[in-house]
């Protein structure tokens, strides 16, 4: 099944604890259907000091579940994302709202 959202791509959060906040996707991880998204769903990690890291609690982004996610459009809005072929014959990603291609 082709990627809906892809590394790079600007979202919306649309539940839990950050909901409507948005933020560029750093890292997708599809064998647990997640993302990792700047800025959001932050949690504070208690470290021992190992050779490479000094001890501390730290804050980093956790994934979030891929179905908790929606591509924003031009307008910043969250939108469902579709697929189109080209007339090249290339497959791209149109948001649904709008019909602007998402793709570059």
């Amino acid at each position: 099944m082709a990627a809906k959202i892809k590394k790079g791509d600007r979202v919306v959060v649309l539940t839990g604890k950050d909901k409507g906040k948005s933020g560029q996707v750093l890292s997708v991880i599809p064998e647990e259907t997640r993302a990792v998204v700047q800025g959001l769903n932050l949690v504070r990690r208690h470290t021992k000091q190992s050779a490479s890291q000094d001890a501390g609690i730290y804050t980093r982004e956790a994934p979030i579940h891929l179905s908790n996610l929606a591509v924003a459009d031009a307008n910043g809005k969250p939108s469902r994302v579709g697929f189109k072929i080209n007339a090249d014959g290339t497959k791209v990603r149109v948001a649904k709202t709008t019909g602007d291609v998402i793709d570059g």
